[in-house]
């Protein structure tokens, strides 16, 4: 692969990654979540290993996420009338990032609770 065809496959990235923020809701609130948690990663001053578990978790999340939307987007173009297969396959890739986003919000719930109760309280 020579240098252009490799900037070209970058830049081609670069803009999937830009629709996928720019058109779907939920990355923009997986956006504002993982913001959060690096915030509050900087506020409490996390570890090295849970800042490489929180990047991670959000890595994860937003992989799923991205994944769905695509699968979701092509579902509707290789099948734009209901289909209960279709259905099947996008309600699997949901619960994908459903399950992505649930270990990641347990996992930022053991770093940052205790902080949080012993900062509080």
């Amino acid at each position: 692969m020579n240098n252009q065809s490799r900037m070209s496959s970058f830049k081609n990235a670069v803009n999937g990654i830009l629709v996928f923020f720019k058109t779907q809701t939920n990355a923009k609130l997986h956006l504002a979540a993982s913001v959060l948690v690096v915030l509050l990663g900087f506020y409490f001053q996390v570890s090295t290993t849970e800042w490489c578990l929180l990047i991670g978790a959000i890595g994860i999340v937003l992989i799923a996420e991205i994944f769905n939307s695509a699968l979701e987007l092509l579902s509707d173009v290789v099948s734009p009338d209901y289909d209960d297969s279709i259905k099947k396959i996008k309600d699997m890739a949901a619960g994908g990032v459903l399950i992505a986003a649930c270990s990641s919000a347990l996992l930022a719930a053991v770093i940052f609770l205790p902080k949080i109760m012993s900062c509080c309280f």
